[in-house]
């Protein structure tokens, strides 16, 4: 009797498991439906187009990755993001520590400066480029104060300078976004691990080490998230410098862009598909490494 009683609550258990899958499916299929018809649908079908042969004869071809990795086009917007990642991130990831230890603590107009950092991620992109287009313009404000001090104009956009301004607005868009990432982080570390440091009579280096490392499954998230909005810097750049930007910021989506207008379907599938296979490498590398550190801990 109590083998049966015991199957039949396995069967009962087993059947409300089936039932709680298939309402949570329901309640998933509209969004698994719509990323299916335009995201996953059209990403195979841009792999299947950078597989084709230019020639039109059937059959999978490597040409147009052949001819993409030779055209020096492709190789400078490709190392224009690779260091544009490179240097922005970094700074970006610092910079939103830095201010997120700041804010943690008791300062003055703590609220207000919270309030500013997040305010970029409220804002649309359109009016912000408007903002930065007017500060670095041929006669906009940056430029009136270089000519006040006795110092000659500088064309921003169409100079080495351009990558510089394209990092500060990188970094000024996206610093609210993890300085918040940040916040949650520090709040969860528990305070008794800074009242033992205190009475162990630990020093300032040794409680900002100890906030470091419980930081770090945070600062996974941070860098992924900074890895990613370095790579949709395009809409910034577009708007304050055009279609065809100086050499230092013409980044693998111009590439693209340009693709598309010229009706090159072909390799712009292949430029998107190598794009994707970066990032995906590099997001497996950081959950990589983020569970090797989760294990340690454990």
């Amino acid at each position: 009797m109590e083998q049966a009683r015991k199957g039949v609550e396995a069967v009962r258990i087993s059947y409300l498991a089936r039932k709680e899958i298939l309402v949570a499916f329901c309640f998933l299929a509209p969004s698994l439906i719509g990323f299916a018809l335009f995201y996953l649908i059209p990403f195979g079908q841009s792999v299947v187009f950078s597989f084709e042969n230019p020639s039109g004869e059937a059959g999978l071809s490597f040409a147009n990755y052949q001819s993409l990795l030779a055209s020096s086009s492709f190789q400078k917007a490709a190392g224009n993001t690779f260091w544009f990642t490179i240097i922005g991130v970094p700074i970006l990831i610092l910079l939103s520590l830095a201010l997120a230890m700041l804010l943690n603590k008791r300062v003055y107009l703590r609220n207000w400066l919270r309030t500013s950092y997040v305010l970029p991620l409220v804002v649309p992109v359109a009016s912000i480029v408007l903002v930065w287009q007017i500060l670095f313009d041929w006669n906009g404000f940056f430029n009136h104060a270089l000519e006040w001090i006795g110092i000659e104009r500088i064309d921003w956009m169409k100079s080495e300078w351009a990558q510089g301004v394209i990092i500060f607005i990188y970094v000024w868009k996206n610093i609210g976004y993890n300085v918040v990432l940040f916040l949650a982080g520090l709040q969860n570390i528990p305070d008794q691990y800074y009242e033992i440091a205190n009475l162990e009579g630990a020093s300032w280096a040794r409680k900002h080490h100890i906030t470091l490392i419980y930081l770090i499954p945070t600062g996974f998230l941070v860098m992924l998230m900074s890895i990613l909005n370095s790579f949709k810097v395009f809409r910034e750049i577009y708007l304050v410098a055009g279609d065809y930007p100086h050499d230092s910021i013409y980044m693998l989506q111009h590439y693209m862009n340009n693709m598309f207008l010229s009706l090159d379907i072909q390799k712009l599938s292949a430029a998107a598909f190598l794009m994707v296979l970066c990032i995906l490498v590099i997001v497996l590398m950081l959950f990589r490494v983020e569970h090797k550190f989760r294990s340690f801990m454990e």
